[in-house]
């Protein structure tokens, strides 16, 4: 590269409005620290977006996360992307070592949210939710309440709920902050009430391995305790060995050198409405931000032996 050429990186995401306006805030903290980088915003259109199904088939080779990241990580190891930017939360706990994640920007919201209808007629409407995860929790909480499957990105989930199709719908509250949609939202739920999805909130960097040099300027999201949490609640999940379309939630905090990770799981999930979710356990573990992995991977095995 010659004296005075900017280094272009071409940074990856789906086309949906959220993923673009988060990927916008990660080049702009990249700009903030490296001016001297041209970031092209490359939008592509993924598997997922074209083609979600509500509940998740055994047979998808793919998973449901996967339908997310497949044009993406293509494009990635084509050479036709730089970088990749993703919600976490989308991403499967095994990676392809080719495409390492190599940056975490500091996480947003981490809690789910409950976003009712504009429709009064609608006020007794089942409560709009695909993620297994949710449903499961969701059934004690609201135990009077149906739930049925929604798919779509969020504003036309939100389009389905308004129109009356749904009474209510839980949906990520760092989203619809990110949307500047905040003011949809009617309760927040804590993280020990309904336990998040591993990296919910958190954007996540993927590049290609062998150019780790060239990730350097990626110190602009550099977040310590983000980083931590992502380590715990990931090992968490990979350590039950679930699939896309378990019911697994995790979700950890730091505070001085010490983490504690609270996590939600059950054996099996509904492959489709009205089936039986199986039995869920909660547990939660403390100890040194250090020991991350470790204490994702023992309060894994703790809830398993439970189940």
């Amino acid at each position: 590269m010659s004296a005075g050429t900017l280094r272009k990186i071409r940074v990856g995401t789906r086309r949906s409005a959220l993923a673009i306006a988060q990927t916008k805030l990660v080049l702009e903290a990249i700009r903030l620290v490296h001016p001297e980088l041209e970031l092209e915003l490359v939008p592509m259109t993924t598997t997922g977006d074209v083609n979600m199904r509500p509940f998740s088939e055994a047979g998808d080779p793919l998973g449901i996360k996967g339908l997310f990241t497949l044009e993406l990580e293509q494009a990635l190891l084509k050479g036709d992307l730089d970088l990749a930017v993703h919600s976490l939360k989308d991403l499967p706990a095994q990676q392809d070592p080719r495409l390492p994640l190599v940056g975490f920007m500091k996480r947003g919201d981490p809690r789910d949210t409950l976003v009712l209808s504009k429709s009064s007629s609608a006020a007794t409407g089942p409560i709009g939710c695909s993620s297994a995860r949710r449903r499961l929790q969701l059934a004690a909480l609201f135990p009077e309440r149906a739930v049925a499957p929604i798919r779509g990105n969020v504003l036309t989930r939100l389009d389905k709920l308004d129109s009356g199709e749904f009474g209510m719908l839980v949906l990520a509250a760092a989203g619809l902050k990110r949307l500047g949609l905040e003011e949809r939202i009617d309760r927040f739920f804590a993280p020990d009430e309904l336990v998040p999805a591993a990296g919910q909130g958190v954007l996540a960097c993927q590049g290609r391995a062998g150019d780790g040099e060239n990730y350097s300027f990626l110190d602009a999201l550099r977040d310590p305790d983000t980083e931590d949490c992502v380590r715990a609640e990931r090992a968490f999940v990979l350590a039950l060995g679930a699939g896309c379309s378990a019911p697994v939630g995790a979700y950890a905090s730091c505070r001085g050198d010490t983490l504690e990770l609270l996590g939600f799981y059950a054996e099996t999930a509904p492959q489709k409405p009205g089936e039986n979710f199986g039995q869920g356990r909660r547990g939660s573990i403390r100890g040194p931000r250090s020991s991350a992995e470790l204490l994702g991977r023992e309060l894994a095995l703790r809830l398993k032996e439970e189940l």
